[in-house]
């Protein structure tokens, strides 16, 4: 009996909504695989061990993992206003000046989800510019910490993703900027966030297998929304539900169910950018394309 096929991807409502139909068997002609659920920082080190056969793993994270597996061309998470943000404490702490610019991060202490992450390249790449005379430590903590850490002073600042950007304003933080404004207004490109990607060794005509089953994911999950409101709140962490719906509104777009021309330039767009910096590894041209 054939092993079955392994996947790995976040518990955040927008994986869990895409991925429901396949998960449990409710595609024609598609097995269902044995689900990992992993943050992402521990999906791109799975993916970099080699590990499992389809992970769902950071953008930043490709020209790492490109050589051992092939990027699918749905499933992903690319969108429009829905970029990482670095919050500040309002007001200044007693003999220090407040950070209302980028420029006030130089030399500070900035907590970030992870150094091998969409938000972490733009971040970096903002910082270039933003933050002419350099920062100080850079700390890698669970995203769910980091506001707790700028909130009480054990960092300067933070970068945050997914529902951070619904309820910081409840930590008592401030917006110091928007990553994915200054990336939109700059390229006019939607942001890469996730990739799903999968074994190359599996071969191509197995690779489009699996392309069509998360596609026929993504379609059924828009199809009958209710279906898996209850696999979507089981593992959203006690989320409100209300936020669980808007996390899925900015996450799960028509980008999800094929990149496209667009996503396809957003993410090639941001790869060269970073390497340009020095930031990620070059990837080859035909590095991206589906078999």
């Amino acid at each position: 009996m054939a092993e079955p096929l392994r996947i790995a991807y976040s518990p955040c409502p927008n994986d869990t909504f895409v991925f429901h139909a396949w998960a449990h068997g409710l595609l024609p002609g598609a097995e269902a695989p044995e689900v990992t659920f992993a943050d992402i920082d521990v999906t791109n080190g799975l993916a970099e061990r080699g590990e499992l056969d389809v992970l769902k793993v950071s953008y930043a994270a490709l020209p790492w993992v490109l050589d051992e597996y092939a990027l699918l061309p749905c499933g992903g998470a690319l969108g429009r206003g829905c970029g990482p943000l670095v919050l500040t404490r309002p007001g200044a702490d007693a003999g220090a000046s407040p950070i209302t610019a980028g420029a006030d991060l130089t030399g500070k202490t900035v907590a970030v989800p992870s150094e091998r992450s969409t938000a972490y390249l733009l971040f970096r790449l903002w910082a270039t510019e933003a933050v002419p005379g350099g920062l100080g430590e850079v700390v890698v903590l669970p995203f769910d910490e980091i506001m707790p850490a700028v909130r009480d002073g054990r960092v300067d600042a933070g970068l945050v993703i997914h529902e951070a950007r619904f309820t910081y304003q409840d930590y008592g933080l401030a917006k110091l900027a928007d990553m994915g404004e200054v990336w939109e207004a700059r390229t006019g490109l939607p942001i890469p966030l996730g990739a799903i990607i999968a074994r190359r060794s599996l071969g191509a005509a197995r690779l489009r297998e699996l392309a069509a089953a998360v596609r026929g994911s993504v379609e059924a999950a828009w199809a009958d929304p209710a279906a898996s409101r209850e696999y979507v709140l089981a593992h959203a962490q006690e989320m409100d539900p209300a936020v669980a719906d808007q996390h899925i509104g900015l996450y799960v777009n028509e980008f999800t169910a094929d990149l496209g021309p667009e996503g396809y330039a957003a993410v090639r767009g941001l790869l060269d950018r970073a390497a340009e910096q020095g930031l990620v590894p070059a990837v080859a041209p035909d590095a991206l394309a589906f078999p």
